[in-house]
């Protein structure tokens, strides 16, 4: 929900940081058979492949409840379980809000919601996107805490001109992250979880590189904005997320600042490999991913 280049403070009836009123009251019956055909789509696809973590936390705020959740009403028990808070924005935020935001434990969401004929692609993060794919992981204690940390480096990176360092961890992980599980691989990423084409591209398609998670490397590979992924990070769990990033950033940002990219299909001779894909997908020419 961050985005570099705005000019100007926020919009018309948006507040100083940028948040405004849900008003869950104005949606139609339109907009929330929207929500409703979306979630049903997605649950019925997702057990077997997203992390216990998410589907737990997904029964927790009882998200299908009368359609768009109301925020105030899932805020009750986000609230109680870790202390997160969603509040609404008008779409994308400044970077700078973005993280303030973050780091303390509030997530800021798209409070729109995408058209009937937009259900399989969208540019900007809707509410469903960020509802339905983000909030449920913020109800696990240690992805909580996760969260409030990047909130924090995402202060110290735009000092340090490294955002786009930290922004590969951000997007590797809390957007399109697998979780190594004793059942298999499991999806935690809110950019796989919220669509049905990524959620079953990412466990199952040949074509993706599917490697272990070592922080300078995935802070040193860029990412496809508007595709299905050419390579996914797989962490051995979240308290491993948790503590791998729980450090000074510091001396990796110095490091990088000489450290070349690594190309986004690349396998390097260290990395551990969980799957190497074949790129078919990627060669081929790709087409637009699902939302």
């Amino acid at each position: 929900m961050s985005a570099d280049g705005f000019i100007g403070g926020p919009p018309p009836g948006a507040r100083p940081d940028w948040t405004i009123d849900q008003d869950w009251n104005g949606y139609s019956a339109d907009e929330h058979r929207v929500w409703m055909t979306l979630y049903e789509r997605q649950t019925a696809l997702l057990p077997g492949r997203a992390c216990d973590p998410f589907l737990k936390g997904l029964d927790a705020l009882d998200l299908h409840r009368g359609g768009i959740p109301d925020f105030e009403r899932i805020n009750e028990e986000l609230v109680r379980l870790t202390g997160w808070r969603v509040v609404a924005v008008p779409g994308l935020v400044p970077d700078d809000v973005f993280f303030d935001h973050l780091a303390n434990r509030r997530f800021p969401a798209g409070q729109f919601i995408r058209r009937p004929d937009q259900l399989d692609y969208l540019q900007e993060p809707d509410v469903f996107h960020d509802v339905f794919g983000h909030v449920p992981m913020l109800t696990d204690p240690v992805f909580a805490d996760y969260m409030e940390a990047y909130g924090k480096g995402g202060q110290r990176a735009l000092s340090l001109g490294r955002l786009h360092n930290l922004a590969r961890l951000y997007w590797y992980t809390v957007e399109f992250g697998l979780m190594d599980t004793p059942e298999g691989l499991r999806i935690y990423g809110a950019g796989i979880v919220s669509s049905k084409t990524e959620s079953i591209f990412a466990l199952d398609d040949p074509s993706p590189n599917r490697l272990g998670f070592e922080l300078e490397r995935v802070m040193r590979t860029p990412y496809r904005i508007d595709d299905f992924q050419q390579v996914y990070f797989v962490i051995p769990s979240l308290q491993t997320l948790l503590d791998v990033t729980l450090r000074d950033f510091g001396p990796i940002y110095d490091r990088l600042a000489t450290a070349a990219d690594i190309p986004i299909e690349a396998v390097e001779a260290d990395d551990r490999v969980a799957t190497r894909g074949t790129q078919a997908y990627a060669n081929a020419g790709g087409r637009l991913a699902g939302a």
